[in-house]
C-alpha cells in the first residue's frame, strides 16, 4: 500500500493505522479471524491502534479499502507465485511492520509453540519462568524473544546476571534441533503447547545490539561498561551495531524523507522534544516549508513531556527505521561512527 492515506480534512495515516482501519471495516468476525494468525506484538500494537482511532471519515475508510483491493488485484493468480502472493497480501493488509512477524511462521510451517507462548507473556512473568533456569537456557530464551521484550526481561534481572546473560547471548550462533526441541518440550509442559522445532540461528552480537537498543540509558550503560571491562573488543562490536536516535543524522536526505512518510506527526513531535538541534534541523529540512513551520510551532507550544514518553516515541521511530533498512529502502549509519 502507499505510505500514507489522507483526505482533505483528515491527517495522513501511518501503516499500522491503515491496517487498523481496514480491520475495523471488515467487521468483528472477519477481523477476529485475521488477528488469530498474528503474533503477540502485532496483536498488541494493532489493537492499540484500533482503540485509538477517532473521527475517521467515510472517505478515509474507502481510500484505505480501495488501496488494499487495488494491490490485491495486481497479484498473481491462485497456484502461481503463491508465496509472493501471501507475502504481498499480508503486507498490504497489515503493513510491513505487522506482517513480518507472521509471514515466516505461515510459509515455513514451523512453530515452536512452547517457546512462542513466552512471547504472549509480560516481561515479569517471563522473568519468573526463567529465573531458576541455567544461564545458558536463559540466554537461549532471551535470544528467542523479540529484542524489546528481551530488554524488558533483562531489566528485571540482577546486575551481574544481566552482564553474564548479555555475553552469553553474544556468543550464541545457533541452537541444534534436538536442543531447541528439548527446550520447547519443557515450555510445553508449562503452557500446554505443541509442535515441532527446527534448527534456528539465534543470539549473536547483533541480537545483543538489538536488545541494547531497547534498554533504558542507565541499564545499557551499566551492561556495556561491564562488558568492556571483560572484553573491550566485544563491547565495541556491540556498539558498532547499535543504532540510536542521534544516528539519524547520518541517514541521507532521501532516507529521512522515506522514514517521515512512515511515522505519524504526533509520534515525531514527542520524539523531537528532547533531541539535539542538529537532528531537528535534519528532520525539518526534509519536510515541506509549511510542515516544518507548523512542527516548530507545535514544539514550542508543547508543555513538559515525560522522558519515558520521549524514549518510547524515539524507539518507535527507530523500529520503523530498522525495518526500512532491512528491506533496503534506507541506509543507516553505523552506531559506532563518531558524529561531528
Amino acid at each position: 500500500m502507499p505510505e500514507t492515506t489522507e483526505t482533505k480534512d483528515e491527517p495522513k495515516l501511518a501503516g499500522v493505522e491503515k491496517a487498523a482501519v481496514l480491520l475495523l471495516s471488515l467487521g468483528e468476525d472477519t477481523a477476529a479471524q485475521v488477528l488469530k494468525h498474528m503474533g503477540p506484538k502485532e496483536v498488541q500494537l494493532l489493537g492499540m491502534s484500533m482503540a485509538s482511532l477517532k473521527n475517521i471519515g467515510k472517505g478515509t475508510v474507502e481510500a484505505v479499502v480501495n488501496e488494499f483491493l487495488e494491490k490485491v488485484e495486481q497479484q498473481t493468480g491462485i497456484g502461481i507465485g503463491t508465496e509472493d502472493y501471501i507475502r504481498n497480501t499480508l503486507k498490504n493488509a497489515l503493513g510491513d511492520d505487522k506482517a513480518s512477524g507472521i509471514i515466516d511462521r505461515i510459509l515455513a510451517g514451523a512453530n515452536t509453540k512452547g517457546l512462542d507462548t513466552l512471547k504472549w507473556m509480560d516481561a515479569r512473568s517471563v522473568a519468573d519462568v526463567v529465573r531458576f533456569e541455567h544461564p545458558q537456557i536463559q540466554s537461549i530464551i532471551l535470544s528467542y524473544l523479540e529484542p524489546d521484550q528481551a530488554a524488558e526481561v533483562l531489566k528485571l534481572m540482577p546486575d551481574k546476571v544481566r552482564v553474564d546473560l548479555t555475553m552469553r547471548i553474544a556468543a550464541l550462533e545457533a541452537v541444534q534441533p534436538d536442543a531447541l526441541q528439548e527446550l520447547n518440550d519443557i515450555m510445553e509442559k508449562q503452557f500446554l503447547g505443541g509442535g515441532a522445532s527446527q534448527a534456528k540461528a539465534i543470539g549473536g552480537v547483533k541480537q545483543v545490539a538489538d536488545i541494547m537498543n531497547f534498554m533504558d540509558g542507565a541499564s545499557e550503560a551499566m551492561i556495556m561498561d561491564s562488558i568492556k571491562e571483560t572484553d573491550e573488543d566485544l563491547a565495541q562490536s556491540i556498539q558498532d551495531l547499535m543504532f540510536v536516535f542521534d544516528n539519524l543524522e547520518s541517514v541521507d536526505d532521501r532516507g529521512i524523507q522515506t522514514l517521515l512518510r512512515e511515522i505519524s506527526t504526533d509520534t515525531l513531535i514527542v520524539a523531537l522534544k528532547a533531541c539535539e538541534e542538529s537532528i531537528k534541523e535534519k528532520i525539518f529540512k526534509n519536510m515541506s516549508k509549511r510542515a516544518a513551520e507548523l512542527m516548530r510551532d507545535d514544539l514550542e507550544a508543547m508543555g513538559p513531556c515525560k522522558l519515558s514518553e520521549v524514549e518510547a516515541a524515539q524507539k518507535e521511530i527507530l523500529t520503523i527505521a530498522r525495518r526500512l533498512a532491512d528491506s533496503g529502502e534506507i541506509a543507516l549509519g553505523g552506531g559506532g561512527e563518531e558524529m561531528v
